[in-house]
């Protein structure tokens, strides 16, 4: 039924305009945000058939969250609706230098980080042509451990394609428990996600993006293997060759998705059967996140062909 399905958390992001400071605050912009639903709603917009799974308050917090997500075209038949709990938030702190951009995470006990196995709807999470899944989720709680071990299992035995973002977060677990706990997780992936400086300190890999990035593919055994490198750009390994992509220069509105920007753009160039499309769509895409307020990227395939003809024009 779809083209790429997911699971995981979504929360709503309160943020403050750039010179305000939290503690201060008159008002806050509330958008909601989260990698695996930043990456579907994305997909959606390029006009893929995507699902997001996963927990959500029946609140009207829970279904501003599920609203954005209908907006961008994302399907959400296989959303647990829970009768009492929370959503997780987490408030952003835009600045300019010499100050850094601050985000402070507000997302224990959440209705995400209850869920369990037997909450997920697993047909509908499996008809799919590929599962993309993120290192966050397993990372929030036991239960939330499980159902990444089971999603695993069952799309290996159906024969669905698999998508792995590392997707790090110090904050909530340390290198040593995140290598430990993900290594099976991403055995053999179709496609593997990990950013130069995740690849450091998860995995000790440093030097040239095109050797460490073909010693992540030997170590992990995933079939491609995609590495982010900043303004750099971004680099991928098939087994047989690489492929690199310089990054789009891009006006700095806000730096939250885009990662998953250029998640979302490699899968659907895969998802077409070119990996190098996939590699120009994602560093367009990250660079539409930077270049505009809000987790999830607002565009079109239309907008996004018509950035990369305007910029490889310029390089002709």
């Amino acid at each position: 039924m779809y083209d790429v399905t997911t699971i995981g958390e979504i929360m709503l992001r309160l943020s403050v305009p750039i010179g305000a400071r939290i503690e201060t605050a008159a008002q806050f912009d509330v958008l909601p945000g989260g990698a695996e639903a930043n990456v579907m709603a994305a997909l959606a917009r390029l006009g893929l058939r995507t699902a997001w799974c996963g927990a959500l308050p029946d609140s009207p917090l829970g279904r501003l969250a599920a609203n954005h997500l209908r907006m961008a075209g994302v399907n959400l038949e296989g959303v647990h609706w829970c009768g009492e709990g929370r959503m997780g938030v987490y408030f952003v702190e835009f600045a300019s230098p010499p100050r850094a951009t601050q985000v402070i995470y507000d997302r224990a006990d959440s209705c995400a980080a209850r869920m369990t196995p037997a909450q997920v709807h697993w047909e509908h999470l499996l008809n799919t042509r590929l599962i993309h899944l993120t290192g966050i989720t397993p990372a929030l709680s036991s239960g939330c451990l499980e159902v990444m071990k089971e999603t695993v299992r069952r799309a290996r035995e159906r024969g669905a394609a698999l998508s792995f973002d590392v997707n790090y977060r110090a904050r909530l677990w340390s290198a040593e428990e995140a290598v430990q706990t993900l290594a099976p997780l991403i055995e053999g992936c179709d496609l593997l996600f990990c950013n130069r400086s995740d690849a450091a300190r998860l995995f000790g890999l440093e030097g040239p993006a095109e050797e460490t990035v073909q010693r992540l593919a030997a170590r992990t055994h995933a079939r491609i293997t995609v590495m982010a490198m900043g303004a750099e750009g971004a680099v991928a390994w098939d087994g047989a060759q690489i492929y690199h992509q310089p990054a789009l220069p891009t006006t700095i509105v806000d730096r939250l998705g885009a990662g998953d920007g250029l998640a979302a753009g490699v899968l659907y160039g895969w998802l077409s059967g070119d990996l190098r499309l996939g590699l120009r769509y994602g560093v367009a895409l990250a660079a539409l996140a930077l270049s505009q307020q809000g987790d999830m990227i607002v565009t079109t395939r239309q907008e996004v062909e018509s950035l990369l003809a305007g910029r490889e024009a310029i390089l002709r």
